[in-house]
């Protein structure tokens, strides 16, 4: 097999700067890893405290390097209050 072909996993880096902080946060996750405990802890209360600042669901999930449906669950988990889709309501026509 060729070099070219082969690949292999590497840990996520991410590095954000988040501007309401004025922090840099760094997280090392590797793609699809399990996070318990405390270090899953940390990372919930991290994103509450960055979507109720007004982050969305998809810039946390690609922040963290985490899908939308793990940041949901978390974000659920912590019992925020998640905002709608937002847009323009429909109306029925008459």
């Amino acid at each position: 097999m060729d070099d070219h072909c082969r690949t292999r996993a590497l840990p996520a880096r991410t590095r954000e700067f988040d501007e309401l902080e004025g922090t840099r946060a760094v997280a090392d996750l590797k793609k699809g890893a399990r996070i318990t405990g405390a270090q899953r802890d940390k990372l919930a209360t991290d994103l509450k405290k960055k979507y109720e600042k007004g982050a969305s669901i998809r810039a946390l999930a690609e922040s963290t390097g985490r899908s939308y449906g793990f940041v949901h669950r978390v974000l659920s988990e912590t019992g925020v209050t998640l905002r709608g889709r937002g847009g323009a309501t429909r109306t029925k026509k008459k």
